[in-house]
């Protein structure tokens, strides 16, 4: 089995203006987050988790919106949840708190009841995640809300091009199985019927971003925060072939991605899903 991705909470966080902004869309669709928080806090304080949580950047934009939760970020990163804690972990201003646990969202159920479960760009690497909505739903208190957002760009030339290369052989031995493929996620109507079927009010769409990328070879940049780690940490004891792969990578997203006296676009589609319990 293939080693597990080593983080990289600096690299991941170089893109953070571009990679916040999926996160913000979905807060948007989630009720009670996209208001001010009430004058009045509820008798009791609201509980929200926040799977793959990361460097916890936007679980304190998501404690901030709602700032009398007890809210928890969940990750299996030493290194992410190390920052997080760092920079973020504590008190709020409104009386809740935030704090970060060690967790596999593959095997993750809630303990207690809760508010809402919200994850941003993490399901796509828990093969079988649909099979876990059952589990999350019934942790919900009637009328809570889980709401996710995957990326929906498997088939694009910054995933195809990586996966291409990996399967040659060179590297065919080193990489086999590393690599996630378009099954990664479902379709948007999948999951509406996954949710649905589990007796939920759902709301499912998707939005392809054009981020206007900067600097040199900007993808790259890009996808060693995020989708090139298992490439990254499987060929860490090979330094020549890393280089070697990185090399090759680099001059495709070149040919793929072209740059522009402004910058290089780089389309980014992504799937959402709100799915609200019966109250």
């Amino acid at each position: 089995m293939p080693a597990a991705p080593v983080w990289d909470p600096d690299r991941y966080l170089r893109h953070a203006g571009h990679r916040a902004r999926p996160f913000a869309d979905l807060l948007a669709r989630v009720p009670g987050l996209a208001a001010p928080p009430p004058a009045q806090p509820p008798a009791e304080p609201p509980r929200i988790a926040d799977l793959g949580c990361g460097p916890g950047n936007l679980t304190a934009l998501l404690a901030a919106r709602r700032p009398t939760a007890r809210v928890t970020g969940y990750d299996n990163s030493p290194e992410m949840l190390a920052r997080a804690r760092a920079e973020h972990a504590g008190p709020t201003a409104g009386g809740g708190r935030l704090d970060f646990v060690h967790a596999d969202v593959a095997t993750w159920t809630p303990a207690e009841p809760h508010d809402l479960i919200i994850s941003n760009a993490t399901l796509q690497w828990v093969a079988g995640h649909a099979d876990r909505f059952a589990d999350w739903i019934s942790g919900l208190r009637p009328g809570g809300t889980l709401a996710f957002q995957v990326p929906g760009n498997f088939d694009a030339p910054s995933h195809r091009l990586m996966r291409e290369l990996a399967r040659e052989p060179r590297f065919a031995d080193r990489l086999a199985g590393t690599l996630r493929h378009a099954d990664a996620v479902l379709t948007p109507r999948a999951y509406l019927e996954r949710l649905t079927g589990l007796g939920c009010t759902v709301d499912v769409w998707e939005t392809t971003y054009l981020h206007l990328l900067t600097g040199d070879d900007p993808v790259l940049d890009w996808v060693k925060g995020t989708g090139l780690r298992p490439v990254l940490t499987a060929l860490a004891d090979d330094p020549p072939a890393r280089e070697a792969f990185l090399d090759e990578y680099r001059a495709a997203l070149r040919a793929a991605y072209p740059a522009t006296a402004h910058g290089t676009p780089f389309p980014f589609r992504r799937v959402f899903a709100v799915a609200h319990k019966e109250a």
